[in-house]
């Protein structure tokens, strides 16, 4: 198991487990970013997709971050070596029709839990966008994403949202637990994105900034520069649509 800062992270079921015991694989890049969603808040704005019609209150991505995606630096590093008929499918949004990508079962049993996007084929999108440009194999990549994840969602940051559920969470609390699950000026490296739904501000999504080689959060978060902040603060949102938890 990866050790992240003073706290281990808690990997959910035996794919996890697995997944972990894989070398790091990153080679061609050394600074990234780390996407991670708050899934019910992702559903709000859009309710249509097959992850969200499907989401329940017992659901892993209901209580934990789940994954959007793991990108290379700078900005546009992306879409390396891609074949031209796939890059336009992909930034058409066509990507059921992208190559299906071989993964181990391990992997893939993890994949499906940690990123509910994969259902509208998110992965096949994140590999061809942002995996191409990562110098690793898409076992590597995903292998490499889903225990970043994992540490993320074994520490306090996790707790603080799965608590917060309902509540107004400030970018305080969040940089404050971030800096005490893997060391002081954590949380400066975190940007928080917010979308207004209605009367509600909800956290959508924190992006990570991390540098170095992994597969240590704690260490890749130090090495990285700050990030803008983003949004100050927001509603942790619950399963469903149209709530009025809260007051942003």
């Amino acid at each position: 198991m990866i050790a992240s800062g003073r706290w281990l992270p808690t990997l959910v079921g035996m794919a996890f487990l697995a997944v972990a015991a894989l070398p790091w694989s990153a080679a061609a890049a050394d600074r990234y970013v780390l996407a991670v969603s708050w899934q019910p808040a992702f559903c709000e704005t859009r309710p249509e997709k097959p992850e969200c019609t499907t989401q329940t209150a017992d659901r892993f991505d209901a209580e934990h971050f789940a994954l959007h995606g793991l990108w290379p630096e700078p900005r546009g590093n992306a879409y390396c070596g891609v074949d031209a008929r796939d890059r336009a499918s992909d930034e058409a949004g066509r990507w059921d029709r992208l190559p299906a990508i071989g993964l181990t079962t391990a992997t893939r049993e993890a994949l499906d839990r940690a990123m509910p996007g994969s259902r509208s084929f998110l992965h096949r999108h994140e590999w061809i966008k942002h995996g191409s440009c990562y110098g690793a194999s898409p076992e590597g990549y995903f292998s490499d994403s889903l225990r970043l994840l994992a540490a993320l969602n074994g520490s306090p940051v996790q707790a603080l949202f799965a608590a917060g559920i309902g509540r107004v969470v400030t970018g305080k609390a969040i940089r404050e637990r971030f800096d005490e699950a893997f060391g002081a000026g954590a949380g400066d490296r975190v940007e928080i994105l917010c979308r207004r739904v209605g009367a509600r501000r909800l956290i959508v999504e924190l992006r990570i900034g991390l540098a170095g080689p992994g597969p240590d959060l704690a260490a890749m978060l130090a090495a990285a520069p700050p990030r803008t902040p983003g949004c100050g603060g927001g509603i942790v949102d619950r399963v469903g649509t149209g709530l009025t938890d809260g007051k942003p």
